[in-house]
């Protein structure tokens, strides 16, 4: 089939989406679907910032190729010096891409790097009245929507197929038989303990301390156990929490901030009841996981970020529900929790491989 870009079927492909975050890059995942969907064959690389390699890695199927982006004046993100930029472009030119595809943001400072970099053709946002590389492959950034729409927008209007919404985040069998050793060791049983995320990398995106710890309380003496999660730097706040709901005749709290690698919260998230959290990377893994959560949004656009399945995934505005915000977050978490949205009724065993609980026995 044809496509409307001018690109041969074995074409060479450069996206550039140079984001930090866990979610930016989930939320590319649908986009990147369609990619291959339309170009089997292309080899299709991905410009990333340095320590997002293990997407590449994770996605293989739909990236061939994955390099670090230098850094480029305005991006607050990956500057490394104008040499290494310069080196970076110089690379990039002599691959001769057939395509390259800016799916970063809204192009205002990338669509300069993007055209430094050589590629036969370019397509991607950009900002009415700023520069655009080619307005005939170039789409005016949405001011609405969500992140996936937007970027689904994009491969449409590049005449792309369409494709699936939601997220999805692989597991090798090594790491879910790594995470079951981890539920193990900290006796928990799939379907039966809340994952309460109290962080986020942005400080601001962050709803307070003690409004994590009344939610908690009020679940923990349902019979809930909460495990609670979060980086390294978190743990000095989970440790808060924790201290804070270990109530007598509650279930013991679990603390693995900072003490989980990505494949093991992966198998923690997806054997869970319940994640409660902010908005912030662990939300979009939640989603692509499939497990119920409650998000709450603090300082963040939550129609462009919030998970897509408003039935699976609740969100709480926690800037329009002010003191109420807990009230809101424990009606959401009882709802999730007598009926739960996930893709199949949570186990009552635990699955003995990835297998069994993909398809089940």
């Amino acid at each position: 089939m044809a496509y409307r870009l001018p690109i041969p079927a074995i074409a060479r492909i450069l996206v550039v989406r140079s984001l930090p975050g866990l979610g930016d890059l989930l939320c590319a995942v649908p986009a990147l679907r369609s990619l291959r969907q339309a170009y089997p064959q292309a080899k299709i690389t991905w410009l990333g910032l340095p320590g997002t390699e293990w997407f590449g890695q994770r996605f293989a199927h739909l990236i061939d190729e994955w390099l670090p982006f230098p850094g480029f004046p305005g991006i607050p993100e990956g500057w490394q010096g104008p040499q290494a930029t310069i080196e970076c472009c110089q690379y990039l030119q002599s691959q001769a891409y057939d395509l390259t595809l800016q799916m970063h943001g809204n192009g205002l400072y990338i669509n300069p790097f993007l055209t430094l970099l050589g590629g036969q053709h370019q397509a991607g946002f950009y900002l009415p009245g700023q520069y655009c590389p080619d307005l005939r492959y170039f789409l005016p950034y949405p001011q609405q929507g969500s992140e996936v729409d937007h970027l689904l927008d994009l491969m449409l209007f590049l005449g792309l197929p369409e494709t699936s919404r939601a997220l999805e985040f692989p597991l090798t069998e090594v790491e879910y038989q790594a995470g079951l050793r981890l539920l193990e060791a900290h006796s928990l049983v799939p379907g039966q303990y809340v994952c309460l995320h109290p962080g986020a990398s942005i400080e601001s995106r962050r709803w307070s301390k003690a409004g994590f710890i009344e939610v908690a309380r009020q679940l923990a003496s349902l019979g809930h156990r909460i495990v609670l999660t979060g980086t390294a730097a978190e743990r000095s706040l989970t440790d808060q929490v924790s201290a804070a709901i270990n109530q007598p005749g509650t279930p013991l709290p679990v603390n693995l901030a900072g003490r989980t690698c990505l494949g093991a919260l992966s198998v923690l998230l997806r054997h869970a009841a319940l994640l409660i959290c902010n908005d912030t990377g662990i939300s979009h893994l939640g989603a692509a996981l499939k497990t119920p959560s409650v998000v709450v949004f603090s300082d963040s656009d939550m129609q462009r970020w919030a998970p897509q399945n408003q039935t699976r995934h609740r969100r709480v505005d926690s800037r329009q529900a002010g003191s109420a915000t807990s009230t809101r977050v424990l009606v959401q978490a009882h709802n999730l929790l007598s009926s739960p949205h996930g893709p199949e009724p949570r186990p009552e065993s635990r699955p003995e491989s990835l297998m069994e609980a993909c398809y089940g026995r």
